[in-house]
């Protein structure tokens, strides 16, 4: 039997998701943008989960999209949509970054409240390699995350970011030991959920409240640019 393309695991109040197609470097198809996505909606409405993690399987966390087997472009964007809206998640998010991040593996960062990198990570928006425009708001969290100047650098270069590097940007919050991430990343997540759950998403709905609607803007904004990149080329 084929494993499923995500994992899902209860640590107490905590619940693990972890991209599992690591023959192809976690790179995100419709199907996974859709079990993410199912994923999300499932666990910020389940009472016994506080904070969610999320994470990578092998040695990347995820290369980006998965340009080998497009589907058309109708579906790929309607899960690809749905997988950002299932970001906004109301529950603490935190990411798990355990290898290589790439496209989608970096610009849906910034969505998470916490970020712990491990120290073998390497991390890049190819977007101007690729010929296309930035995605899933990142027009907009990056600049706030990193400042103008170095999101115009990683940006416009296309340049590989190292685990320190994205500690230093903001990007990240801490790099942990080699291997060590996950386990890292749980242990804070417990600290949190231990927490009452009301309080914990009456204060992620705080902070997000302030950016909504200019995420909202950057993505309507950045898939203009994608259609007129013509866009089927990647989604």
């Amino acid at each position: 039997m084929k494993e499923p393309n995500l994992l899902v695991r209860d640590d107490g109040r905590v619940r693990l998701l972890t991209f599992n197609r690591p023959e192809r470097l976690n790179a995100f198809d419709t199907d996974l943008y859709g079990a993410v996505a199912g994923a999300l909606e499932a666990a910020a409405t389940d009472d016994a989960v506080h904070v969610i993690v999320i994470t990578g399987n092998g040695r990347a966390f995820s290369s980006g999209a998965d340009r080998s087997a497009p589907p058309s472009p109708e579906t790929m964007s309607h899960n690809f949509q749905r997988f950002l809206d299932a970001l906004s998640l109301p529950k603490p998010f935190i990411a798990a970054v355990n290898g290589i991040a790439v496209g989608i593996g970096v610009t849906m960062l910034p969505h998470c409240d916490l970020v712990l990198v491990d120290a073998a990570a390497r991390l890049r928006v190819p977007f101007t390699a690729l010929g296309v425009a930035p995605e899933a708001g990142s027009s907009f969290l990056l600049p706030a995350l990193l400042g103008p100047q170095r999101a115009a650098l990683a940006l416009y270069t296309s340049d590989w970011m190292t685990a320190d590097e994205a500690v230093t940007s903001g990007l990240a919050l801490r790099v942990s030991a080699e291997g060590r991430v996950v386990e890292d990343a749980l242990m804070l997540a417990a600290r949190i959920a231990a927490f009452p759950l009301a309080s914990l998403m009456a204060t992620r709905r705080t902070l997000l409240a302030g950016r909504a609607e200019a995420v909202l803007a950057a993505r309507a904004y950045e898939m203009k640019e994608w259609a007129t990149l013509s866009m089927p080329a990647m989604r």
